[in-house]
């Protein structure tokens, strides 16, 4: 089965109709998606901010992230699930956008981050995180996931403009 009998297939499905042919369902996703956006990329800026040093400088960051973190995994989960059904809806068009597939990449490369930095750092945080400069691997961290989601953002911008002769 080809990539594009699979997108077709999934383009397809109840799900994948239902929101495609519905007035209502898919700018309400849309929405709901949108705000996990911001909910959780508004997050990880402020956790990034905080990693490179440009943001609550006086605030340690274990305490930043326990405040945010459920917060912020919801905010993903919200937009994981949403994006999985708007995928659905326009599988057999996405796929042959390049833009999707950069943002799928840097999606990937964001959630790498993010395990790197929890299982390099976020595990001994106590022992660097009152430091007035924060370890280069930390700082490293936090300038990455900055750029990744920014990609991610901006290609996802991209998609119903670069999609819409398709």
């Amino acid at each position: 089965m080809s990539l594009q009998e699979i997108a077709q297939w999934l383009n397809d499905t109840d799900i994948g109709i239902a929101v495609r042919e519905s007035v209502y369902a898919f700018p309400i996703i849309e929405g709901a998606h949108l705000i996990g956006l911001a909910l959780s990329l508004g997050l990880i800026l402020f956790v990034d901010l905080r990693l490179i040093g440009f943001f609550l400088r006086e605030v340690a960051v274990t305490d930043i992230l326990q405040s945010l973190r459920r917060w912020l995994l919801l905010g993903f989960g919200l937009t994981l699930v949403t994006g999985i059904v708007l995928f659905l809806a326009e599988a057999s068009k996405l796929i042959f956008l390049p833009v999707f597939w950069l943002k799928v990449v840097l999606i990937f490369l964001a959630g790498l981050n993010a395990l790197w930095f929890e299982l390099k750092w976020g595990r001994q945080a106590g022992s660097w995180q009152q430091q007035v400069v924060l370890p280069t691997g930390v700082r490293f961290a936090g300038w990455a996931s900055l750029f990744l989601w920014f990609g991610v953002l901006s290609c996802g911008r991209l998609i119903p403009y670069l999609g819409a002769g398709l």
